[in-house]
């Protein structure tokens, strides 16, 4: 049999990480009334990322990334001061050696258990592990391991002959990282994500042949049942039925050898997305059945979209079920080929999952993966506009959240990668690509990368914003100042250099320091939410732009998600609704049970399925094609935070043709939940001060709060948390 290919059993592994691991995702961890495993910050994201991002295999190969991978640091020094009024016994667990110090002084031995002493002292472990990461438990009545614990990978004490040690320390410390790993018996090396059994919907059975159907496209490994004999077993991998049936074209196929006497199950021990499953074996061996177990991330779906077009129902629930399978150990770009975490699809993972499962973990471990450690040697993933996108993401998280521990863990990490790229630009200032630069934007035919392109520099801009206002955050006044002003110089030398009154739009580059005549939709739409253009600007662009079919289209859901939130915040939610129905609907018209990398409409038939110059290369499960479910929670029910953590925000519902809608925000402390109709409006929320902002025919009445009149036609009303409010109006 073949080592890499199967084990006898999988059930009882499955039960055992089920009864494990499946605690780890209900609640988080609290400062000192939980005990949970810690470690040096973002160590154990890049050890797991790259035992993930290791997986990946095309027709039996090993394929891994082609980027620098770190690793953790091997030795980290915990420490945590604590105060208690009598003694009390502490449970420890240590995944490394170690030594264990009560103020300094050591404690024999590896002990499992120790009296911690009455009164103000330190406890503090060192610990060595080569192979995973060094991370520590530590549980007492009162003593817990959480954030409190300071953490570092390198002792900058020196003693002196006398053994007195030095006065002043140069040894920086950082709040230790940790999950959700709330047991001593949980070690953080030892997880893995939970499965449960998934049945076929049909099979065709063979002499030598099992062509089984799963009925969607899902994610796991499959299982053969009441198998016997020797000789070979060849898995042909499908998420379409002409994938599964090309014995030479398709991406995933995985070949073992069996030799079994007496009738047994046997599970493939690799995970792989699929389908269909075309199990094809030699005339020695009979196999009975096929199955799989299904393997996920068990966060739970807080979030939700009803309304009165069944069709944008169907596709916000195929977004939803394809955010389940692109949401793993990390947020990754699509479960059948890469595997990987890509910068640029994660950032639209992030927005996503904060409308559907506000799950803050998966997006500061996939955040802390892609960064790795200093020194900085090229950009994320070596694309120029995904390291871009990366800086973007921390900010973003903490205006979701409100979290500034993690701001305070990344900024070192941050203020390096700026430095990285702000050494990158050339003599006027601006990002070019140079060797070893991936300059990326978007799949596109055509799309030119060379000089300047006007859409870096915009990303450019945001991310010194970005980087400006974490400064403040860590109290940093020279860095938020620095940032703040290249963040403007940069913003002004956009439109000096690459605005054309005449194109009425950014131009698409610079070649030699003149502008070229070619203007695409990317520094144009992001020029609109990100709030850089005049009003007349943003009418401009829309008009000449994005409403314009004479611009280069978008194909991929990837930048449609930008387009369409371009139009949305032009108030064009109608345009949009239709575009969804059409480009989202097109893709169940043909039968898509999870969305795809890519659609393009003018494809007929299994030319939907190639891409990369391979005849099934295209993803059909990428997880930037779920957008729908941010467009529809931020600008149709209207939801986003204005005050980190939604400790104040805006309702501005926004119905774009539909007879009534109703949802779910999830937040940081609880949820909104939010009912629309052309009459009515009904909102509650568990958390913050909100503002629902509507347009209305006559002025509108509120069961419990005072309507506010505005400019242009708008009516506000305060939202307060634990109230149920009730609006009457009339839609205009």
């Amino acid at each position: 049999m073949n080592k890499n290919a199967l084990i006898l059993t999988r059930l009882g592994r499955c039960a055992i990480a089920i009864l494990c691991f499946i605690a780890l995702f209900v609640t988080e961890v609290q400062a000192q009334t939980k005990a949970t495993w810690i470690w040096y910050p973002g160590d154990y994201e890049i050890w797991l990322s790259n035992k993930m991002q290791n997986r990946r295999t095309e027709r039996g190969s090993f394929f891994p990334p082609f980027w620098k991978l770190d690793s953790h640091y091997v030795l980290i020094d915990f420490h945590k001061d604590y105060n208690i009024a009598s003694s009390e016994e502490a449970e420890i667990a240590v995944e490394g050696q170690y030594n264990l110090k009560i103020d300094g002084k050591a404690v024999a031995g590896y002990p499992k258990k120790i009296t911690l002493p009455a009164g103000k002292h330190r406890i503090s472990l060192k610990v060595y592990n080569q192979a995973a990461v060094p991370a520590v438990f530590v549980k007492s009545a009162h003593v817990v391991t959480d954030n409190t614990w300071q953490v570092t990978f390198e002792d900058k004490e020196w003693i002196d002959a006398s053994g007195k040690t030095s006065d002043i320390s140069a040894t920086q410390y950082l709040q230790a990282g940790s999950w959700n790993f709330n047991e001593a018996n949980t070690s953080p090396s030892a997880f893995r994500l939970p499965v449960k059994p998934q049945q076929a919907v049909s099979k065709d059975k063979k002499a030598r042949s099992i062509f089984v159907d799963f009925g969607k496209e899902t994610f796991g490994f499959v299982k053969l049942h009441d198998v016997k004999g020797k000789g070979n077993v060849t898995l042909y991998f499908g998420e379409s039925r002409e994938e599964a049936m090309s014995l030479d074209g398709g991406e995933l196929v995985d070949k073992f050898e069996v030799n079994q006497d007496k009738s047994g199950d046997l599970t493939f021990d690799g995970s792989r997305a699929f389908r269909y499953v075309n199990v094809v074996f030699d005339e020695n061996v009979s196999i009975g059945d096929v199955s799989m177990l299904y393997e996920y991330l068990p966060v739970e779906q807080r979030g939700s979209f009803k309304c009165s077009d069944e069709q944008i129902n169907k596709i916000w629930d195929v977004s939803a079920y394809t955010m389940e399978l692109n949401t793993r150990e990390f947020f990754i770009d699509g479960i059948k080929r890469d595997r990987w975490i890509w910068s640029g699809d994660a950032a639209q993972s992030y927005l996503m999952n904060y409308y559907l499962y506000f799950d803050s973990p998966s997006v500061t471990r996939t955040i802390s993966a892609l960064r790795g450690k200093d020194p900085v040697t090229s950009h994320i993933n070596t694309i120029m506009d995904y390291t871009f996108y990366w800086f973007i993401s921390v900010y973003d998280y903490y205006q979701h959240t409100g979290d500034k521990a993690f701001i305070k863990q990344s900024y070192s990490r941050m203020q390096s990668m700026m430095d990285y790229c702000l050494s990158r630009r050339n003599k006027d200032g601006l990002m070019q690509g140079l060797t070893g630069d991936w300059v990326f934007i978007d799949w596109a035919d055509g799309l030119s990368k060379q000089g300047e392109v006007s859409f870096e520099q915009m990303l450019l801009c945001r991310s010194l914003e970005s980087m400006a206002l974490c400064a403040n955050i860590m109290k940093d006044t020279k860095g938020s100042a620095k940032y703040g002003a290249l963040a403007k110089d940069l913003k002004a030398k956009l439109f000096t250099y690459y605005w054309n009154a005449q194109k009425h739009a950014l131009v698409h580059s610079r070649v030699n320091g003149k502008q070229t005549a070619n203007v695409t939709r990317y520094a144009n739409m992001f020029g609109i939410f990100f709030n850089y253009f005049t009003e007349a600007q943003k009418q401009d662009v829309k008009k000449y732009v994005l409403m314009n079919d004479k611009v280069q289209k978008i194909v991929t859901p990837y930048m449609r998600f930008y387009e369409l939130e371009a139009l949305c915040a032009m108030g064009e939610q109608d345009y949009v609704l239709k575009q969804m129905k059409d480009y989202w609907g097109g893709m169940l018209n043909l039968g898509a049970t999870s969305f795809w990398e890519e659609y393009n409409p003018d494809k007929k038939g299994a030319e939907h399925y190639a891409m990369y110059g391979r005849p099934f290369g295209k993803s059909l499960c990428h997880a930037w094609g779920a957008s729908p479910i941010y467009l529809l929670g931020k600008y149709y029910l209207g939801v986003k935070p204005t005050a980190p953590a939604y400790s104040q925000y805006l309702i501005e519902p926004k119905l774009g043709g539909l007879q009534w809608m109703e949802g779910t925000i999830p937040t940081p402390k609880g949820d909104i939940k939010l009912k629309v109709s052309t009459t009515q409006i009904k909102v509650t929320a568990d958390t913050g001060t909100g503002t629902l902002r509507i347009k209305s025919k006559t002025k509108p009445g509120c069961n419990d709060a005072a309507v506010r009149a505005t400019a242009g036609g708008y009516y506000e009303i305060t939202i307060q948390k634990g109230k149920t409010f009730t609006v009457n109006y009339k839609a205009v």
